[in-house]
C-alpha cells in the first residue's frame, strides 16, 4: 500500500505527532517521579499500544522493564464484542510488582477493566495506567486511568499504532478514517 492510498482513507487529523509526543512527555515525567525506585514493569497490549509503549518509555526518566499481552475483544471489525481472549500472555510474573499498563485507547473499558483486574488477581502491589486516548461516550466500564492522554470524539480513529483490520498502524498521528472505508464491516 503506498502513503498516497492511506492519505486518501483519511478524513482528517485528530491529535498531530506533535500533541502525542507532548502528552506522553508529560505522562511520562509524572510516571517516573510516581514510579521511582519502584522497579516498574510496563504492559502493554499487542499490538495497539506498542508505538505508545516506545515512546513512553523513551520518555521516562527511570530504568523500566517491559512486557507484552496479546488480548482480543475486536476480531477484524469495528465494534468489541465484549469477550476478552488471551492470545499471548506475560513472559514476567507479576507478584509484588508495581503495574504500568501502557494503552493506546480506553473505548468500552471491557479489556482494560479485565486487565486490570487480572494482574491484580496474579499478585501485582500495584496497578495502574497510562491510555493515550479515551473515548469516555463508549466508556460501558468505569476504568481509573491515572496518567490520562487526550479525550477524543466517538469517531473511528487510527494511527499510531491504533488499526482498521492491521492497517494505518504506521501513521504518525491519530486520524479519523472515512466511514466508506470501514462501512458494512461492525462485527
Amino acid at each position: 500500500m503506498r502513503i498516497a492510498d492511506v492519505e486518501e482513507d483519511i478524513d482528517h487529523e485528530l491529535v498531530s505527532k506533535e500533541q502525542i509526543d507532548a502528552k506522553i512527555h508529560e505522562m511520562a515525567a509524572l510516571a517516573s517521579e510516581d514510579y521511582r525506585d519502584k522497579n516498574p514493569l510496563l504492559v502493554a497490549v499487542l499490538k495497539g499500544a506498542v508505538n505508545t509503549l516506545v515512546a513512553f518509555t523513551e520518555a521516562m526518566s527511570i530504568p523500566v522493564q517491559i512486557d507484552f499481552m496479546s488480548l482480543s475483544s475486536y476480531g477484524s471489525g469495528t465494534v468489541s464484542s465484549g469477550e476478552v481472549t488471551v492470545r499471548q500472555d506475560l513472559s514476567a510474573d507479576v507478584r509484588g510488582r508495581h503495574i504500568l499498563i501502557v494503552e493506546d485507547i480506553v473505548d468500552s473499558g471491557r479489556t482494560l477493566a479485565w486487565l486490570v483486574a487480572e494482574l491484580k488477581r496474579r499478585g501485582a502491589a500495584s496497578v495502574e495506567v497510562f491510555a493515550l486516548l479515551s473515548k469516555p461516550s463508549r466508556r460501558e466500564v468505569d476504568v481509573d486511568v491515572k496518567y490520562a492522554g487526550y479525550e477524543i470524539p466517538d469517531e473511528f480513529v487510527v494511527g499510531f499504532g491504533l488499526d482498521f483490520d492491521e492497517r494505518y498502524r504506521n501513521l504518525d498521528s491519530i486520524a479519523v478514517l472515512k466511514p466508506s472505508v470501514y462501512q458494512g464491516v461492525q462485527a
